[in-house]
């Protein structure tokens, strides 16, 4: 399916109002294998495609291509192809991010805005991958991206097994964070961990899934998403940073990517929010906890964006 300049592998199940779902990394809509039937079955259409770089969906070789307009362009030339004037976005990790800027960007488009896990970040004053080098050091997998393209080859060697040791339940590392602060997160040295700790999420079939997927595609394009965090924070100068689109937040209690701090500091600067945390639950709600996320979905949306009224 054309969406904009490119050509997107989508999944769609149910009719009603459209939700869009956009994954993050290392996934793929297949991500939301839990949430399609469930938005389907209680009335919605449920639309999840391959983001820009994945799955069966084209893979660009610059890394500008990558930045964030155009992974919105992506999104609002989708809706363009499906014919759809709005619809509720909804995102995970990555493909939160594209949700959040969606907002400041192309609101008239959105006709709600759910966030998975990754809350509301304001432009921050310097360039973050200056304040994450300064602060984290080339460990953080995030700078380890900016500098090398070793993440990209050693993923790439055995996608079943970056896959399996990522996507994994975890518990959160309780306690005073400056008394024991967590190295910063090295995907890499996750990789080399003989035992990577924490329960499985996959079922073999459907870490063969993602397996093959990034096996025949690879992982360069979706870091590259990563590539971008200057070009994006350059670009963003003059964008009002308030989230005027009404907003659920979903965290989860366990999330090793972000802070009980950080979701609270985007309250000021969202003004129609909603917040809920899943208890005992990690990185990857649609796939730890579906049956607790569903509910939440289906209730919001049925609140505030009614069957009945469209």
């Amino acid at each position: 399916m054309d969406a904009g300049e490119i050509r997107m592998a989508v999944h769609e199940q149910g009719d009603g109002p459209p939700v869009l779902l956009l994954h993050g990394f290392p996934e793929l809509a297949f991500s939301w294998r839990h949430q399609l039937p469930g938005l389907a079955a209680a009335g919605y259409r449920a639309i999840a495609p391959d983001m820009r770089g994945y799955g069966g969906s084209d893979k660009p070789t610059a890394v500008a291509d990558y930045a964030i307009d155009r992974l919105v362009a992506d999104v609002t030339g989708l809706m363009d192809s499906l014919s759809l004037p709005q619809a509720v976005v909804a995102g995970h990790d990555w493909g939160a991010l594209v949700a959040w800027h969606m907002a400041l960007t192309e609101a008239h488009r959105m006709a709600g805005l759910i966030a998975l896990n990754i809350p509301f970040f304001r432009r921050p004053p310097i360039d973050p991958i200056m304040y994450m080098r300064i602060r984290y050091g080339k460990e953080l997998y995030i700078v380890n991206f900016q500098d090398s393209h070793e993440a990209d080859r050693r993923f790439t060697e055995d996608p079943a097994h970056f896959i399996d040791i990522m996507m994994r339940r975890r518990r959160r590392q309780r306690g005073n964070d400056r008394k024991h602060r967590r190295r910063p997160l090295s995907l890499l040295r996750l990789l080399d961990q003989d035992e990577p700790g924490g329960d499985r999420l996959l079922a073999p079939d459907e870490l063969k899934v993602y397996a093959e997927a990034f096996a025949a595609g690879g992982f360069t394009a979706p870091i590259n998403w990563y590539r971008n965090f200057s070009r994006n924070w350059k670009a963003g100068r003059h964008i009002e940073q308030t989230v005027r689109v009404p907003t659920l937040f979903i965290g989860a209690s366990d999330d090793a990517v972000v802070s009980p701090r950080q979701n609270e500091a985007m309250k000021p600067h969202v003004t129609d929010l909603e917040i809920h945390m899943i208890e005992d639950c990690g990185h990857w709600t649609q796939q730890e906890k579906p049956a607790e996320l569903n509910a939440l979905l289906i209730d919001w949306l049925k609140r505030r964006y009614p069957i009945s009224e469209r």
